[in-house]
């Protein structure tokens, strides 16, 4: 059976990437019959990667609920990594109805109306405690009206073969329980920061000596004040590396790779940042370093979208296997 699957703030495609690397493994067939972004410089990267094939920009623009069946084609699996929204204390109630207005609403009202066999949706960890975890309440409320939905899971991607502190929280559904869903467990793969690290990176990525000093200082002046901020200085030796944001490109204070003895660190490149996430050297980066340091920092770790998927696909054909026995 081919997979058909929509992608929904597709950012540049890593919960797909991770999705068809699954499907590839379980030798499955995919079809993306509808892509969803807004951000012309996500888009450009997307396209250059993946193609144009049935590419949409802006999905609250489609409207009405008939235009919505007209333009999205049927599809087994849902994937949006979506934009956490607050929703009002009424949301407890409501339910559905307080997410209009939201992003999430059109995640909710597509999944009502094609009624696909499942979904995952990614986000930041935060979500779980964002309005004293009345959103998440809310989303899991309206989730659950139509899907068997078990507790969402906080998974990082330095369990997963990727040498980055990166925590995100993932929700996946089915139309059918069969049995519980399990998540993922972490991997015993040993990783370092230098699995990473380009072997000749150029000298623009070393940085100024007044920023250095600048970063110095102020991490400084955060310890006196009792907390933890100010910059990360890793090497190839270091088993995982700070979270990536997608502020990355101001100054890469959160990841700084050091080049010896009193030498300035550098930023990672790019390249690093792809890698650093799970993406394959093949994955094209078309734009310019501020908007890939941006579009990295805003992407998912691959390696755990993979595994995660492979245990959605196996849920899938244990339902279909059941279903034909009964």
């Amino acid at each position: 059976m081919k997979y058909k699957f929509i992608d929904l703030f597709a950012g540049i495609g890593g919960i797909r990437l991770g999705f068809e690397n699954a499907a590839k493994s379980e030798g499955i067939e995919t079809n993306c019959v509808f892509s969803s972004e807004i951000d012309k410089y996500c888009i450009q990267t997307y396209i250059t990667n993946f193609g144009k094939t049935n590419f949409y920009g802006d999905i609250t623009k489609l409207g009405s609920n008939e235009n919505l069946i007209k333009t999205i084609p049927n599809f087994n699996i849902l994937f949006a990594g979506f934009p956490c929204q607050p929703f009002s204390q009424a949301g407890l109630r409501k339910g559905f109805d307080d997410t209009r207005g939201t992003l999430f609403f059109w995640i909710d009202k597509i999944l009502n109306l094609k009624k696909p066999d499942a979904f995952l949706l990614e986000n930041v960890k935060h979500l779980k405690g964002h309005d004293k975890g009345n959103t998440l309440k809310v989303i899991l409320k309206s989730l659950r009206k139509n899907y068997y939905v078990p507790d969402p899971k906080v998974l990082n991607a330095k369990d997963f073969g990727l040498p980055q502190n990166r925590e995100r929280i993932f929700i996946v559904g089915f139309k059918k329980k069969m049995n519980d869903f399990i998540f993922p467990e972490k991997k015993s793969i040993k990783v370092k920061v230098g699995d990473i690290l380009e072997k000749k990176p150029d000298d623009k990525y070393t940085i100024s000596t007044r920023l250095w000093t600048g970063h110095k200082r102020r991490k400084i002046q955060h310890k006196l004040k009792g907390n933890g901020f100010g910059y990360g200085l890793f090497d190839k030796e270091s088993s995982h590396t700070n979270t990536i944001s997608a502020r990355y490109y101001k100054d890469g204070s959160e990841v700084l790779i050091s080049r010896g003895k009193n030498k300035n660190p550098r930023k990672l490149t790019e390249r690093e940042c792809a890698r650093l996430q799970g993406f394959p050297d093949t994955f094209k980066i078309p734009v310019s370093t501020v908007q890939a340091y941006k579009q990295f920092g805003n992407s998912v770790p691959v390696n755990v979208i993979e595994e995660i998927c492979s245990e959605i696909i196996n849920y899938i054909e244990l339902s279909r296997k059941k279903s034909e026995v009964a």
